[in-house]
């Protein structure tokens, strides 16, 4: 009994050192985001109404875009550096997978600043669980607008479609998910690729403590990936990358870019007629 005094009473000092060491720490913000995924959903599709979603224009059937996840900033390093090589290796596209901060405002104030000029390549910002911590959301939602949106790539052999979802509270919400489908159903069959975009990964390729999806929500998801044939799912979240397949879809979850980490990385995707090809790059 005096042990589990002990330990319970450690805890406590430990959370009061952590809050004393914060200011003005909104205890209720700091795990959790005011806004369910329905919320979210209807204020990304609010901002959508009036911000068409991009298409991009290539010249060639093969091209490539950069993924990354979980740069958590903080440090930019590891981000300045994964811009650096989207540019240079003349990425049409750069997609962020979610976690790109603490959620605090200082937070997403520095990341902002080492975004590169939108004319040099196309940004795509997902929202993670942590960028919904310390009302996150606001800020997400205000510098980047959406959480759920599309953009396609167009090339002269046809078009190619990807597709960002917010999973950040671990959930799509039944909103989005009627959504999804409603893309799918009306969208998909016109393209020749399609990827898909978010920040839960799905699936567990190992044992780990982060948060799982809703099974039934998993269920339709698997079903709607192989009935409409979704070529590639890219997630985040579990900071440590691996690769599978069910039916024809491959299920991707990237390396953190967290600065510090030993196993840090992005990813590489290459768009061609023949297919997707795809490297998993450390830093």
């Amino acid at each position: 009994m005096g042990h589990k005094f002990v330990k319970s009473f450690l805890v406590i000092i430990l959370v009061s050192a952590f809050l004393s060491a914060c200011e003005k720490v909104d205890m209720r913000g700091m795990f959790l985001s005011y806004e369910s995924a329905n919320s979210r959903f209807e204020q990304s599709m609010e901002w959508n109404s009036t911000h068409p979603f991009k298409e991009l224009v290539v010249p060639s059937d093969e091209y490539t875009i950069f993924a990354m996840s979980d740069s958590h900033v903080g440090g930019t390093q590891n981000l300045d550096t994964f811009f650096e090589n989207a540019v240079s290796g003349n990425a049409v596209a750069a997609v962020m997978t979610g976690d790109l901060t603490t959620g605090q405002a200082d937070d997403y104030e520095v990341f902002e600043q080492h975004l590169p000029d939108p004319v040099t390549i196309a940004l795509f910002p997902v929202v993670g669980n942590h960028d919904l911590y310390f009302n996150g959301w606001d800020q997400f939602n205000s510098r980047f607008g959406s959480s759920t949106y599309l953009f396609t790539v167009i090339t002269p052999a046809g078009k190619d479609i990807f597709i960002c979802l917010d999973s950040g509270g671990g959930t799509l919400g039944s909103k989005q998910l009627d959504w999804l489908k409603d893309i799918l159903k009306t969208e998909r069959s016109d393209c020749r690729r399609c990827i898909i975009f978010t920040h839960n990964n799905l699936f567990r390729f190992r044992r780990t403590a982060a948060t799982s999806p809703l099974v039934e929500e998993l269920h339709v998801l698997m079903d709607l990936f192989i009935r409409h044939r979704v070529d590639m799912v890219v997630t985040g979240h579990d900071h440590r990358k691996a690769s599978g397949l069910i039916g024809n879809t491959i299920l991707i979850i990237l390396d953190a870019l967290l600065d510090g980490y030993s196993d840090a990385g992005y990813m590489e995707i290459r768009i061609t007629d023949g297919g997707i090809d795809y490297s998993f790059i450390n830093l």
